[in-house]
């Protein structure tokens, strides 16, 4: 592989450090570098080529686990909050996008080159390897020392759950290699193995990460509470995936991931965030610059002028907008889903989607009345929303603006590529959802479990509970589940959209198939042609219930999505890579 045989040139990365006399001259090392064969001293030694590999996982396209926003320009594609867009979720239409809407509409190809965020970043697990080969040389106590092997493994261990997730079988590598290693040449290293090394890796991080580094949060390393949280996302993926897809033990990773979320929830010291405020508390948080001590972010990035930065404010129009389906699975305040609630006032009028809804719906789309709070567009005043055509202002695809993460404040007065959002990578929420759904999927959920997870998370907004007989929504009566999990998945979508997991949530559950359907917009009505005057937009009739909506795709390459049951759940791999090793071989289908 190439990225294995040429980027074998990670050097230390080191501090000055003083130097002794040596009564031997010809045993003397250059003064002005630091050699392997001294540096592996002390936990400072260990700490500092951690920091290393916390470096190399600052470049999400290449090692994205610590997902945040790629810096600068490369903000508009390599950002967590653009993610979505290979989903059903949004719906970008900008060039800059098109890897998104190729994925999203089933139009990929086997490419040439490593993609964004595919076969690629291996040089990360060879610094990974160089550490864990050397680590032990340090006078140290093995406590000590352990908690930066720990550190090593999970960062070995969740960037191979992540190449596992979009490639199935992967090269395990556990050693240092050369250009001269057979492993360089050999076959990739079927599934089930390399997630048992994967778990193996995770176990050994929450059993020797201290639980707290004395950092404050300000941000921080990674400490054993966000290894839970890892393990606990990497356990269900795995588990949901050989459910679905087929594959041994999944109910031990389901177990596996049950349990650690619920020591985090237990143990841990993180909470939801909430003030009390059902009507701002859910994106409060999501859109201010400082997250020191915030209770419900275990890790998160900061960007800070002159040092790393962003300009994910601005690229918040690629997105395009949000879909009609995704804003129709918000339930109504009586806990039903718009396909049997009598509190439902429809979409024929913008303003009544937000009728009797979820709060977290307001807090997620923009409200027209809520553009001057929000100072939406630097305050522009215009009304919005506003569709692509429409002169002046921020417009959108599909009507539907996102606002979760909005924060004006680091848009004004700022020059461009110089903006400062910070990147929340690790959040409580998720523990909540992970234990809701692994003990779901074990068939082990009770109400008392539902009052921990689900229930919580719809306290925060002022929602009715969710119990254990909920009605099924005819929308998701296909899908081969029981209504309960139908509620506990729209739950997760609902809470985590546009923080990167809907795509991989769709592909271990085996639902591709939703990615066929075309992304709508609003309804295009008389009303809605008045008031939106001077947009460009292309229209088709949702033949489910004859209403005319904007289709974001119609006429376009990507305007008849398709999903490949024999092909899509995984990526292909480059041909740049099978050139450099045949014995990869491809993925089916491709």
């Amino acid at each position: 592989m190439k990225n294995l045989k040429y980027i074998f040139n990670v050097l230390l990365t080191i501090l000055l450090v003083s130097t002794a006399c040596n009564d031997d001259f010809l045993e003397r090392f250059p003064l002005d570098q630091v050699r392997n064969e001294v540096f592996w001293n002390t936990a400072d030694d260990l700490r500092t080529y951690n920091n290393h590999l916390y470096h190399l996982a600052i470049n999400d396209v290449n090692v994205p686990i610590l997902h945040g926003h790629q810096e600068g320009f490369d903000s508009h594609f390599g950002s967590y909050l653009m993610l979505d867009g290979f989903t059903d979720n949004l719906a970008p239409n900008h060039p800059r996008h098109d890897f998104f809407m190729q994925v999203r509409s089933g139009r990929h190809v086997t490419p040439n080159n490593p993609v964004w965020f595919g076969f690629r970043g291996w040089n990360f697990v060879r610094a990974i390897n160089v550490g864990l080969a050397n680590y032990g040389k340090a006078n140290i106590p093995d406590n000590i020392r352990n908690r930066f092997v720990g550190e090593a493994r999970l960062f070995r261990g969740w960037f191979y759950a992540e190449k596992v997730l979009k490639y199935g079988d992967v090269p395990w590598l556990d050693k240092e290699l050369t250009t001269e290693s057979d492993e360089l040449f050999a076959a990739r290293t079927p599934r089930v193995e390399v997630m048992n090394n994967v778990l193996a890796d995770l176990n050994f991080a929450v059993q020797h990460i201290p639980n707290n580094w004395g950092d404050g949060n300000a941000p921080g390393r990674l400490n054993r509470w966000a290894a839970l949280l890892v393990k606990s996302r990497v356990c269900l993926y795995e588990g949901t995936w050989r459910k679905y897809h087929g594959g041994p033990d999944a109910n031990t990773w389901l177990r596996e991931a049950a349990n650690a979320a619920k020591e985090l929830m237990d143990n841990g010291p993180y909470r939801l965030y909430s003030t009390g405020n059902p009507d701002r508390d859910f994106n409060a948080y999501q859109r201010i610059l400082d997250l020191s001590g915030n209770p419900e972010v275990l890790a998160w990035r900061r960007y800070q002028l002159g040092i790393y930065t962003n300009h994910v404010q601005d690229y918040y129009s690629y997105t395009g907008g949000a879909t009609r389906n995704f804003v129709e699975d918000f339930l109504c305040t009586d806990g039903l889903p718009i396909t049997l609630s009598p509190l439902y006032q429809g979409d024929d009028v913008f303003e009544n989607i937000f009728e009797n809804r979820d709060p977290r719906l307001r807090q997620t789309i923009l409200h027209p009345a809520d553009a001057a709070f929000y100072k939406y567009h630097l305050a522009d005043g215009r009304p919005y929303p506003r569709i692509a055509g429409m002169p002046g202002g921020r417009t959108s695809s599909t009507g539907y603006h996102v606002i979760k993460h909005y924060n004006a404040d680091d848009m004004i007065g700022k020059a461009f590529n110089t903006a400062e959002t910070p990147a929340i990578i690790l959040r409580f929420a998720e523990a909540l959802l992970i234990y809701a759904e692994a003990k779901a999927e074990l068939g082990e959920i009770t109400q008392g479990d539902l009052d921990i997870s689900i229930n919580k998370l719809r306290d925060r907004v002022g929602m009715a509970h969710l119990d254990m007989n909920p009605p099924l929504d005819p929308r998701y009566a296909n899908d081969g589940i029981s209504a309960l999990l139908v509620e506990i998945r729209r739950e997760r979508r609902i809470e985590l959209f546009q923080e990167g997991f809907r795509y991989s949530d769709l592909i271990r559950w085996k639902q591709g198939k939703k990615l066929e359907k075309k992304d709508y917009g609003i309804q295009w009505n008389a009303a809605n042609q008045a008031r939106f005057a001077g947009a460009i937009i292309r229209t088709s009739v949702d033949p489910e219930n004859g209403k005319t909506y904007i289709d974001v795709y119609q006429g376009t390459d990507w305007g008849t999505p398709v999903f490949d049951e024999a092909k899509h759940y995984l990526w292909p791999i480059d041909l740049s890579s099978l050139a450099q090793n045949p014995n990869l071989g491809q993925n089916p289908g491709w």
